[in-house]
């Protein structure tokens, strides 16, 4: 089964941008040319987005290939499929990598454990209900994140026309 997905690279240095093509390409088989310009949230650094289609597990493939980059900020998405739910993957320099099982929807699936996990902590005084359910739906992630997305002028626009 295959599915579709994203690659959101919100932040890279010149230098590493090309290692950036090379690990994508060793993920998806496929020679791969990003479309690079810059990133002004960051000055001195590019950004790029690439739609991908692969197996279920490219996202985890690609997220592992590129997390190992210090300077590296990036996203990938993963839709669900019949074989697979769907897949987030965010990635900072401070707060690491941050993964999220998406359904149908978008919407961010949090197994029963992580929640009686976080909950318990709660309970037990070692931290706040409300940041444990933050962590969990990858808040601290957004919040870093959210002045990268917006790539400012120039950036590519897709429009997304739904038909009736």
């Amino acid at each position: 089964m295959t599915t579709r997905g994203v690659l959101y690279v919100h932040s890279a240095p010149r230098a590493l941008c090309p290692h950036v093509e090379w690990a994508v390409a060793g993920v998806l088989g496929t020679r791969v040319n990003l479309d690079w310009i810059r990133q002004p949230a960051a000055p001195g650094t590019w950004r790029s987005e690439f739609s991908w289609q692969g197996r279920a597990g490219t996202a985890s493939q690609l997220a592992s290939a590129l997390r190992g980059w210090h300077l590296l900020r990036f996203e990938v998405t993963a839709e669900p499929c019949p074989t697979a739910e769907g897949e987030r993957y965010s990635c900072t320099p401070e707060l690491g990598i941050f993964h999220a099982v998406t359904g149908i929807h978008g919407d961010i699936l949090i197994p029963e454990d992580r929640l009686r996990a976080a909950l318990t902590r709660a309970q037990r005084g070692e931290s706040d209900l409300a940041a444990e359910l933050a962590k969990l739906l990858g808040k601290p992630w957004d919040d870093e994140l959210e002045p990268f997305r917006y790539a400012g002028e120039g950036a590519p626009v897709r429009w997304l026309h739904q038909v009736v």
